[in-house]
Formats: structure tokens, sequence, C-alpha cells
């Protein structure tokens, strides 16, 4: 494996674990040897393997749309090549052109094209029938994995929640709902079309994100510091840990956190009421701790703040900000000029 299709396994088993996932058992059922891959050996998984690595993943976790909800809980920073992206692009269609180029550094059961007309760009992904053949399950879970992935990360490139216009790939009728919600348009079935359209506006925009080096820095502190109160597999630190992760979209809903972890919005309830602490309690905690250390780095514009924290108006932020200090976000930040 080169270090690109190392990083996702990683980044797939972290996920697992995430969901509670046994893993020595999910990889002795997929003949891969777990000491050799977390120790850094060198390692080498083959289609059958990684087939078997995806089937035993849905069969474990009772969950069939896996990639689908993998694709939505990770970011580019997990796959390693975040930072090729970022510092090579200055607008959306400039990033979007470097993933297609660095999609054979993660997966090789497909291509990746993008396509221009005057109101939309398309991601078309093109399989590889011969490896598409060796692996067919981990082709489907692939597939969704990435159409997810399109979604989520131009959402970061822009700091805004983008709706796709088009989607088109094989589905059954109870995925329909599920894919839906996460990709955020009516997926049109298709046996052999994998492709997803966005609206052309989108293409010439800049990259919000240019400074990525410093948000970097202030989720791994901030993340450092959250992760310290409390346990290491309990539910508030999964769920705080999502949380940050996916903070430039806004806090999502309780009822989305509840799907990505495949139980109910009851059920994860129950689990953080268990831990004495509730869904908003996290939710404010995980906002106030980005906003001040984006407040105390000095990088920022307090507007920016505002719409990477995924506040529409600046009044609520502030709003928000006051009620949790006793001061605004401007008075806060002066302490620090």
């Amino acid at each position: 494996m080169n270090d690109q299709q190392k990083q996702f396994v990683l980044a797939f088993m972290a996920y697992a674990a995430q969901r509670d996932l046994p893993l020595e058992k999910l990889c002795r059922l997929s003949g891969i040897d777990l000491q050799a891959l977390t120790n850094g050996g060198d390692l080498e998984i083959g289609p059958k393997q990684f087939n078997d690595l995806w089937l035993n993943a849905c069969h474990l976790s009772n969950d069939a749309l896996f990639g689908l909800h993998l694709g939505e809980s990770l970011q580019l920073a997990a796959l390693g090549i975040v930072g090729e992206i970022i510092k090579s692009s200055t607008t959306v269609g400039q990033g979007v052109k470097h993933v297609v180029a660095l999609t054979p550094l993660i997966t090789n059961l497909f291509g990746m094209t993008v396509e221009l007309d005057t109101q939309t760009f398309t991601l078309r992904l093109h399989p590889d029938e011969n490896r598409r053949a060796a692996s067919p399950f981990a082709f489907e879970q692939m597939i969704s994995f990435f159409l997810v992935f399109a979604v989520h990360e131009l959402d970061g490139l822009i700091l805004a929640r983008i709706r796709p216009e088009h989607i088109t790939m094989p589905f059954t009728d109870a995925a329909a709902p599920e894919l839906e919600r996460v990709l955020r348009c009516v997926p049109t079935h298709s046996e052999d079309d994998y492709a997803i359209s966005f609206d052309r506006k989108y293409w010439d925009m800049p990259i919000l994100t240019a400074n990525y080096a410093l948000q970097e820095s202030l989720l791994q502190k901030v993340g450092t510091a959250a992760s310290g109160k409390a346990g290491k597999d309990s539910w508030q630190e999964k769920v705080q840990q999502y949380l940050l992760k996916n903070a430039y979209l806004g806090i999502v809903s309780l009822e989305e956190m509840a799907a990505n972890f495949n139980v109910s919005p009851r059920s994860l309830q129950r689990k953080l009421k268990d831990e004495q602490v509730t869904y908003q309690e996290l939710a404010d905690d995980v906002r106030k701790s980005l906003a001040l250390h984006y407040l105390e780095s000095g990088e920022y514009y307090v507007k920016e703040i505002s719409y990477m924290l995924g506040y529409n108006e600046l009044s609520a932020f502030s709003r928000a900000f006051k009620r949790w200090t006793g001061v605004t976000p401007a008075g806060y930040q002066k302490n620090f000029e």
C-alpha cells in the first residue's frame, strides 16, 4: 500500500473503533494483521482482503451503508492529502481538479473525471471492471464513500452546506431515504452511471480555508483539551470528536449525529444522559472552545469566526458568546491584540 491507501485504512479502522466494532475480530475475519497495520509495518492488503474488510464492517455494524457513513464522518485531513489541495488551490475548481488527480492514490477500483457545462460541474466515477469484479462489495461501498465525501469536502472549502444538483448511482429502495439525507439530494437510480453534479457558481469561488495550518493546529489543541474531559471510549468523547471535526459546517442535529453512529436519537440521548451530559451541552462546549481559540489566534475577523462556527448571523454568534463568557467576541479579542 502507498501512504494514502494506508492512511485510508487507518481512518477506516478509527471510524470502526468509533462505531464500537471489535477491531481484532474485524481484521481476523478479513485476513489482515492488525498489529502490523497499527505499528507501521510493511503490510499489503489484497483485493479479497479489502473486499472482506468492507463486508465484515457492514456485517459487524449491522449497517449496509457503512461506506456512506464513513464518508460523512471523515475529512480530507484523514486521508493525508488536504495539505496538497489547500497549498496548490485558490478556488473550488482548482481544488476539485486536484482531488480528481489524487484519486488513484486512494483507490484503484475506479477513476474520476470532472465535466463542466454552462450550469453545472460533474464528478463522474469510471469503474475498473477487472478490479470491480475482484472486489464487488468494496466497490459499492467506496462509490458511496466518494460521493458523500465530495459533498462534505466542498462544504469545507467554502464553509457552507452545499446541495448537489443531481446524483446518479445504483441503490435499493430501502437505502433511498438515508442516501437523500446524507447526500442532500434525491438520487436517481442507474446501474452503470456514478456521478454527482453541483451548481457551476461554486466552481470559481475562492477557498476560504487557505489558512489550513493554523486551523488544523487549533483543532488539534482544542481536541486535546476536550479529550481530557471524558473517557476515551465514552459516548461523550465520540460526539465531541465528531463535532470538532465538522464544526465548520455548524453543529449537526441530534438526529444527524445519531444516524452517523447507526443508533436512534432516543438511544443516543440515553447514552449521554448515563454519562451525565446532554447533546446541547456538548455542542455549546465545542463551539465555545473553538471560538475562544480562533479569537485568541488573532488571525480571523469576528465575522469570519461566526461563519466558521456555522452561524448565519453575526448577531446570533455574539449573543451566544456573551452568554458563554459575559463579554462580546470583539471585547474578548481586544485582550489579545
